[in-house]
């Protein structure tokens, strides 16, 4: 026993304690984990989540909760390396790019309006 929480000392809590996001999903009834990458994905980065995602589940996680989900986010990333990372793993993980600017404002304001308006007409809603 004290192995096992003296690896959990110098894996988890380190890396538990990062600038990483962590969200509970109502619908999902789970613990959702995202890793933020500045540069381009690397395979490696699913090994990290996946041990991130085991140590949530085992040490986090609620007896009625489902197991964590991954969400790495990279600055870009190559859909067939992205693939061959994925294949065996066996824990719930996507991979996503993101962008560092955001739609023009006027577009934006439009599509907020458009959304405002219809989210106005949806029946059985007053």
């Amino acid at each position: 026993m004290s192995m096992a929480l003296t690896i959990f000392e110098e894996i988890f809590i380190p890396y538990l304690t990062r600038a990483d996001l962590l969200f509970y999903h109502r619908g999902l009834s789970c613990l959702v984990a995202f890793e933020l990458k500045i540069g381009e994905f690397k395979p490696e980065y699913v090994g990290k989540i996946n041990l991130y995602l085991e140590a949530l589940d085992r040490e986090v996680k609620k007896e009625n909760e489902n197991p964590s989900v991954g969400v790495i986010l990279c600055a870009s990333k190559d859909d067939e390396v992205v693939e061959f990372a994925l294949s065996r793993s066996l824990s719930p993980t996507m991979v996503s790019e993101y962008n560092l600017k955001l739609i023009d404002k006027k577009l934006l304001q439009k599509k907020l309006k458009e959304y405002v308006e219809l989210a106005g007409t949806v029946p059985g809603e007053e």
